[in-house]
Protein backbone atom coordinates (compact mmCIF):
# COMPACT_ATOMS: atom_id res chain seq x y z
CA UNK A 1 0.00 0.00 0.00
CA UNK A 2 2.16 2.88 -1.23
CA UNK A 3 -0.25 5.60 -0.03
CA UNK A 4 -0.37 4.11 3.48
CA UNK A 5 3.41 4.12 3.48
CA UNK A 6 3.53 7.79 2.49
CA UNK A 7 1.32 8.59 5.50
CA UNK A 8 3.62 6.62 7.79
CA UNK A 9 0.99 3.98 8.60
CA UNK A 10 2.51 0.96 10.33
CA UNK A 11 0.59 -2.29 10.56
CA UNK A 12 1.21 -3.86 13.96
CA UNK A 13 -1.27 -6.75 13.79
CA UNK A 14 -2.73 -8.45 10.74
CA UNK A 15 -5.26 -11.24 10.97
CA UNK A 16 -8.65 -12.20 9.53
CA UNK A 17 -10.43 -11.16 12.75
CA UNK A 18 -8.46 -8.00 13.53
CA UNK A 19 -6.07 -5.61 11.82
CA UNK A 20 -4.29 -2.86 13.77
CA UNK A 21 -2.34 0.05 12.34
CA UNK A 22 -0.83 3.21 13.77
CA UNK A 23 -0.03 6.67 12.42
CA UNK A 24 1.88 9.43 14.15
CA UNK A 25 0.67 13.00 14.40
CA UNK A 26 2.73 15.40 12.31
CA UNK A 27 2.14 18.99 11.32
CA UNK A 28 2.01 18.09 7.61
CA UNK A 29 -1.10 15.93 8.29
CA UNK A 30 -2.96 18.72 10.13
CA UNK A 31 -5.68 21.23 9.49
CA UNK A 32 -6.15 24.56 11.34
CA UNK A 33 -5.10 24.58 14.98
CA UNK A 34 -2.60 21.74 14.49
CA UNK A 35 -5.42 19.16 14.63
CA UNK A 36 -4.87 15.94 12.71
CA UNK A 37 -6.85 16.28 9.47
CA UNK A 38 -10.02 14.20 9.14
CA UNK A 39 -8.84 13.02 5.73
CA UNK A 40 -5.68 11.60 7.28
CA UNK A 41 -7.77 9.75 9.86
CA UNK A 42 -10.10 8.45 7.15
CA UNK A 43 -7.11 7.30 5.11
CA UNK A 44 -5.81 5.39 8.13
CA UNK A 45 -9.21 3.76 8.66
CA UNK A 46 -9.62 2.94 4.96
CA UNK A 47 -6.16 1.37 4.77
CA UNK A 48 -6.58 -0.74 7.89
CA UNK A 49 -10.16 -1.67 7.00
CA UNK A 50 -9.26 -2.60 3.43
CA UNK A 51 -6.50 -4.90 4.65
CA UNK A 52 -8.98 -6.53 7.04
CA UNK A 53 -11.39 -7.08 4.14
CA UNK A 54 -8.58 -8.35 1.90
CA UNK A 55 -7.62 -10.98 4.47
CA UNK A 56 -11.21 -12.27 4.39
CA UNK A 57 -11.56 -12.55 0.60
CA UNK A 58 -12.03 -15.80 -1.28
CA UNK A 59 -9.00 -16.94 -3.31
CA UNK A 60 -8.10 -14.74 -6.29
CA UNK A 61 -10.72 -12.07 -5.41
CA UNK A 62 -9.96 -8.40 -4.82
CA UNK A 63 -11.73 -5.63 -2.98
CA UNK A 64 -12.54 -1.94 -3.20
CA UNK A 65 -14.25 0.43 -0.79
CA UNK A 66 -17.77 1.23 -2.01
CA UNK A 67 -19.07 3.09 1.05
CA UNK A 68 -17.56 4.61 4.17
CA UNK A 69 -19.15 6.46 7.10
CA UNK A 70 -17.02 8.26 9.66
CA UNK A 71 -18.07 9.72 13.01
CA UNK A 72 -15.41 12.04 14.42
CA UNK A 73 -15.46 12.20 18.22
CA UNK A 74 -12.40 14.25 19.21
CA UNK A 75 -9.41 16.03 17.73
CA UNK A 76 -5.82 14.86 17.93
CA UNK A 77 -3.08 17.45 18.57
CA UNK A 78 -0.10 15.18 19.36
CA UNK A 79 1.07 11.59 19.73
CA UNK A 80 -0.18 8.81 17.55
CA UNK A 81 -3.47 7.25 16.60
CA UNK A 82 -4.27 3.56 16.47
CA UNK A 83 -6.86 2.05 14.15
CA UNK A 84 -8.37 -1.35 14.95
CA UNK A 85 -10.51 -2.95 12.23
CA UNK A 86 -12.80 -5.93 12.68
CA UNK A 87 -15.11 -7.58 10.16
CA UNK A 88 -18.82 -7.16 10.94
CA UNK A 89 -20.12 -9.06 7.90
CA UNK A 90 -18.30 -11.33 5.47
CA UNK A 91 -20.51 -12.10 2.50
CA UNK A 92 -20.13 -13.25 -1.06
CA UNK A 93 -20.53 -9.76 -2.53
CA UNK A 94 -19.60 -7.41 0.31
CA UNK A 95 -17.54 -7.27 3.46
CA UNK A 96 -18.44 -4.73 6.15
CA UNK A 97 -15.65 -3.61 8.45
CA UNK A 98 -15.83 -1.46 11.59
CA UNK A 99 -12.72 0.51 12.50
CA UNK A 100 -12.17 2.32 15.78
CA UNK A 101 -9.47 4.99 15.92
CA UNK A 102 -8.08 5.88 19.35
CA UNK A 103 -5.52 8.44 20.52
CA UNK A 104 -2.39 7.87 22.60
CA UNK A 105 -4.53 7.90 25.78
CA UNK A 106 -6.83 5.20 24.37
CA UNK A 107 -9.74 7.61 23.90
CA UNK A 108 -12.01 7.18 20.89
CA UNK A 109 -11.20 9.63 18.09
CA UNK A 110 -13.35 8.25 15.27
CA UNK A 111 -15.59 5.34 14.41
CA UNK A 112 -15.70 4.19 10.79
CA UNK A 113 -17.96 1.63 9.15
CA UNK A 114 -17.02 0.74 5.59
CA UNK A 115 -18.43 -1.59 2.98
CA UNK A 116 -15.96 -3.32 0.69
CA UNK A 117 -16.98 -4.94 -2.59
CA UNK A 118 -15.88 -8.52 -3.15
CA UNK A 119 -14.61 -8.53 -6.72
CA UNK A 120 -14.34 -12.02 -8.19
CA UNK A 121 -11.34 -12.85 -10.32
CA UNK A 122 -12.09 -12.59 -14.04
CA UNK A 123 -11.57 -15.70 -16.09
CA UNK A 124 -8.60 -15.56 -18.45
CA UNK A 125 -9.60 -14.81 -22.02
Amino acid sequence: MPFAGSLGIRFTETGRDRVVGTMSWSRDKCTAGDILHGGALMSLADSVGALCAHLNLPPDASTSTIESKTNFVRGVRAGQVTATARPVHIGGRTIVVQTEITDSAGKLVALVIATQAVIAARPAS
